[in-house]
């Protein structure tokens, strides 16, 4: 009998796996703490794996995967959020599944360092999270607009494709948009964004230049502005935004992204041996006046200098964030999927406090009448009397 999709999911969660590789004709294989393990041999059939990317993509996404070749997607499957790749290979049909965590999560619960809090203050401005594929930045990311959903009253839009995290309003109130299925495109949702009131715009990618001048207009405009990126380091991130546009026109490219910049965090993962956990490494940028010159000068090479000596700012070096977490012990673990909830104890009626109790005593058994009024210390001395 073929597995169906949960049981996979089930056993990658109860793996503690980050994510989930099925392709036809070979065996089924999760990444757990950052190394791939094989879960199963026996695979998953051409016909199975076939029927359950049907299901995922519906009609018109399936007509749409058979052109493209891929396709991207979210969900919610069981109680849990996943977000997968469709794509063809030599085989036939492969599914590549990020497995979500169950809720959103903030700093803290994250393990995060609560410096990054400093990017959320800002009521106008640029905020990248950066880092290569994988690393966690949609997750720090949805931790970044959870501190503001939980602390202040905001209006957010999010912009991303595929959506990933479905968020509750708490003090904020969030507009979740998903390209294509609520906006053609990037370029668009960013137009529409700014006329719909947000006080805090984020952006799942800037992927475009289009997109990323769109990006920076809206953080100049009175907008607190999020975005993700794929860079190795703060500075990396800075000269790939400037190098996206013509050589002609960077210099106020870098102005502009010096003016309206409020920091960078640039992470990758790490697995403690020691917790079965992997964590989040950080470099963080503020823009400080040195870190603003640099930019403005176009010299990338020299913002880990800036960070290396900004620690007394609030700064974050890769080195001195290991130090940290070297030092850290009251690391969090993310919940656990079960199959389905526990049973609910029936409730317990409250009950009439018995009149007396039975205190034992090697010569038998003494009965104290406890009196509702009596104070502890009368209490004590009767229990004492009735002791001797």
């Amino acid at each position: 009998m073929d597995m169906t999709l949960m049981d996979w999911l089930t056993a990658a969660r109860a793996l503690g796996a980050s994510d989930l590789h099925l392709e036809a004709g070979t065996a089924v294989v999760a990444r757990v703490g950052g190394e791939l393990r094989v879960i199963s041999e026996s695979g998953v059939t051409e016909a199975n794996l076939a029927k359950i990317a049907q299901d995922l993509l519906g009609s018109d996404g399936w007509h749409q995967f058979l052109e493209r070749g891929s396709a991207d997607l979210s969900t919610t499957i069981g109680n849990a959020r996943y977000r997968l790749n469709v794509y063809k290979t030599m085989r036939g049909v492969a599914i590549a599944i990020r497995l979500l965590t169950l809720s959103v999560h903030d700093l803290r619960t994250c393990n995060l360092h609560p410096d990054l809090r400093r990017l959320t203050e800002a009521t106008t401005g640029l905020v990248i999270v950066s880092g290569p594929t994988g690393s966690g930045k949609s997750t720090t990311l949805a931790a970044l607009i959870e501190e503001i959903n939980s602390s202040r009253a905001r209006h957010i839009i999010t912009i991303e494709s595929p959506m990933e995290y479905a968020f509750s309003n708490r003090r904020s109130f969030i507009r979740q948009r998903e390209v294509p299925t609520h906006s053609p495109s990037y370029d668009q949702a960013i137009i529409d964004a700014l006329r719909q009131n947000p006080d805090v715009l984020v952006v799942g990618e800037m992927r475009t230049p289009e997109v990323v001048r769109l990006t920076l207009n809206a953080a100049e405009t009175g907008h607190l502005v999020l975005v993700t990126m794929h860079s190795a380091t703060c500075g990396e991130a800075l000269s790939r935004i400037c190098m996206s546009f013509a050589p002609e026109i960077q210099n106020s490219i870098r102005a502009q992204v010096a003016d309206c910049l409020v920091g960078i965090v640039c992470q990758r993962l790490e697995f403690l041996s020691n917790h079965q956990l992997r964590v989040p490494r950080c470099e963080l940028l503020l823009a400080t006046s040195g870190a603003k010159g640099t930019i403005r000068a176009g010299q990338f090479s020299q913002i880990a200098n800036v960070i290396q000596a900004g620690g007394d700012e609030g700064m974050w070096s890769f080195d001195r964030y290991q130090r940290w977490m070297n030092q850290k012990k009251d690391w969090l673990h993310g919940a656990v999927l079960t199959t389905a909830p526990a049973p609910e104890s029936p409730p317990v009626r409250p009950t009439a406090p018995p009149p007396s109790r039975q205190v034992p005593d090697n010569r038998g058994t003494i009965e104290i009448v406890i009196d509702e009024d009596a104070s502890l210390a009368e209490l004590a001395q009767k229990l004492e009397e009735k002791t001797r």
